[in-house]
């Protein structure tokens, strides 16, 4: 009886949010912008990995650099190139994916300014399990890639 009430207590207190979440396992890296004068758009490029033992998924983007920011992913289809949200993005235990040009890539719309070269750009990436991973991107110049 003791150690059902005692496995009750615990339970009710990881139910009430007593117990710390254990911070996000996913990792970025070399986070950039390439710039983009004269519009209100830009891609942000980045290397993503999950260094834990379960998937992560990412279910939103958002900056204050920007009105809204989401996912997207470019695709050639015979010889023509179209843009797609990507609702979701999954990173396998012990997985890297890599958000680069002609790929997966985060979509910023509605800038809130213009984004000049060494500019720094945050982001926050929302997870599936409700945290958030914060990461800085640099803006870039057209001519360095």
């Amino acid at each position: 009886m003791r150690h059902c009430a005692a496995l009750f207590a615990l339970l009710a207190l990881f139910v009430s949010g007593g117990v710390a979440a254990q911070a996000p396992s996913l990792s970025a890296q070399d986070a950039w912008i390439r710039a983009t004068p004269g519009v209100d758009v830009a891609a942000v490029y980045l290397t993503l990995h999950n260094g834990g033992t379960h998937p992560v998924t990412i279910v939103g983007v958002s900056s204050p650099a920007a009105g809204q920011a989401m996912i997207h992913e470019t695709r050639l289809t015979k010889g023509t190139s179209s843009m797609r949200p990507h609702e979701r993005l999954t990173v396998a235990p012990g997985a890297t994916v890599h958000l680069e040009p002609d790929g997966l890539h985060i979509m910023l719309t509605m800038l809130t300014r213009t984004l000049a070269p060494d500019d720094e750009v945050a982001l926050l990436l929302k997870l599936a399990d409700g945290s958030t991973l914060t990461v800085r991107a640099r803006v870039r110049p057209l001519s360095q890639e």
